[in-house]
């Protein structure tokens, strides 16, 4: 990897790298990135998280400094120290792409860059894009076009009486209706004449949703946005929100900028990373792929054949009876139980069952555990956290992390998909939860545990072989015994 990395900044060609999901979840393998930018003669950018720039900082560049008896100056900040500084500048993914899509002099043209993380690269870049109307963003409205106050007020009360008609979801998001664009428009349009003086966010948010509304009178090119709201019901307030869904477009100058180096742990099973590439305008780079040790990182993977399908009524009781049996079985086991469950109702309603059976054992979504704890949680909490408790010696996957279509943003990228005459499925979903499935039970794979996944649809349909595929190594079970969580790793990993 060490030697791609430094090829990648010799030849100032791209190159996009997999490194594998313990690897990443280790995150072993900044070492050969960070000794590369320190040998190499020119400045260069590290594109990394907080938490990652603070470990680099203070172990890895340390270290090797000291081995290669290197002196390149080190610094952090949000934007370049200098037209002479010719050292090694750590940003956050922020910084960087801030000043990359707003097209400034923050980083200057042709300084090789290293971006670390990028499994969630597109979500940074929705967050950096995303447009947001708050609360008191009307006021200021108000302040900048007193003569239309009124009709700023009354299109305010309309949007909150219609936005609180939505029924209630577990994501308090909606999207945006044709009586609320109808609502937006005749404001736009009561404010046509005073757009210079509109507040900057509200003239952001007007030219979106104008080219939104010019794109859906299009059949040929359906709009490639997203409009939705965000309610806080007690409060009796709502937000608006706009996010482009395709990036491949914006994104696609970025690249030409300077030579980039994307590290990722598990982006797609392919070396090549199609999918990924083409979301991101990703074209002319080198790819490779880290194969994983099949001895050293096998999981062991419970997956029953005859559990009722996750969409029926009958599956809640038959996965609750399964998290209680797996929980005594393992009971005098040391190690951690993970119960990893996305859907927030079922994930209250087994907190509390095995809380009341368990005791202080159990917690949800907390990372005060005992050494045997329980912990129930859903995909992104454990996904924020895994990094910072033990890793567990047991994993329960309700079901498979497929985007809910329930969410409103999930199911409208799926509409665009659709408009689009594309396999929504196949380009998002699926790949969105092999991402999600590898990533989260990267920790499990450092003590060859148990992983026992309770979604029926892995051995029930097509996709399941490329499932059971993204999960290899593994050895299948096919039966619960307690001697499977009281022998040893090494006879489980042989058996």
């Amino acid at each position: 990897m060490a030697r791609l990395v430094a090829r990648a900044l010799r030849l100032g060609r791209s190159a996009l790298i997999q490194v594998g999901a313990v690897c990443g979840y280790q995150g072993r393998y900044r070492t050969s990135f960070i000794a590369s930018a320190l040998m190499w003669h020119g400045p260069v950018i590290i594109v990394a998280s907080e938490v990652v720039q603070q470990r680099l900082l203070n172990i890895e560049i340390p270290r090797l400094q000291q081995w290669l008896s290197a002196n390149k100056p080190i610094r952090t900040g949000e934007v370049w120290p200098g037209s002479d500084f010719q050292g090694l500048l750590l940003t956050s993914p922020q910084a960087w792409l801030k000043g990359q899509l707003a097209d400034n002099d923050n980083f200057p043209l042709n300084i090789p860059t290293i971006i670390d993380g990028v499994d969630d690269l597109e979500d940074w870049v929705r967050d950096q894009l995303t447009q947001d109307i708050q609360p008191h963003d009307w006021d200021q409205l108000m302040l900048a076009c007193p003569q239309e106050a009124e009709v700023i007020r009354e299109a305010r009360v309309q949007l909150t009486h219609e936005l609180f008609q939505h029924p209630e979801n577990p994501y308090h998001c909606y999207l945006i209706s044709q009586t609320e664009i109808d609502i937006l428009q005749g404001l736009f349009l009561a404010l046509d004449l005073n757009t210079n003086h509109l507040p900057d966010v509200w003239n952001n948010l007007r030219q979106q949703f104008q080219n939104c509304l010019d794109h859906s009178a299009d059949p040929i090119s359906p709009s490639p946005a997203l409009f939705w709201a965000t309610i806080a019901r007690r409060q009796g307030l709502f937000s608006l929100h706009y996010a482009p869904i395709e990036l491949a477009k914006i994104l696609a100058p970025i690249w030409q900028r300077q030579p980039v180096v994307l590290i990722g742990s598990a982006l797609e099973p392919e070396t090549e990373a199609p999918l990924f590439r083409q979301r991101l305008g990703l074209e002319d780079v080198t790819c490779l792929k880290f194969s994983t040790d099949s001895q050293g990182e096998a999981i062991q993977l419970y997956a029953p054949y005859k559990l009722p399908l996750p969409n029926t009524p009958e599956f809640q009781g038959a996965f609750i009876h399964q998290v209680r049996t797996l929980v005594c079985l393992s009971a005098t086991s040391p190690g951690m139980t993970v119960v990893l469950v996305g859907d927030v109702p079922l994930k209250s309603k087994v907190g509390a069952i095995l809380a009341s059976e368990f005791g202080s054992r159990v917690q949800v979504e907390k990372t005060c555990l005992d050494e045997n704890g329980i912990l129930v949680t859903g995909w992104e909490y454990w996904r924020s956290h895994q990094g910072v408790l033990p890793a567990p010696r047991l994993l329960i996957i309700a079901t498979l992390p497929l985007p809910s279509l329930e969410n409103p943003l999930v199911a409208g990228r799926v509409a665009h998909y659709k408009r689009s005459h594309q396999d929504w499925f196949r380009l998002y979903l699926l790949p969105t939860a092999l991402n999600e499935l590898q990533r989260a039970i990267a920790p499990v794979r450092e003590h060859q545990g148990i992983v026992a996944l309770l979604d029926s649809r892995v051995v029930n349909r097509s996709y399941g072989a490329q499932i059971l595929a993204a999960l290899s190594p593994l050895a299948r079970l096919n039966y619960l015994d307690p001697s499977l969580f009281s022998q040893p790793n090494e006879e489980n990993s042989n058996g």
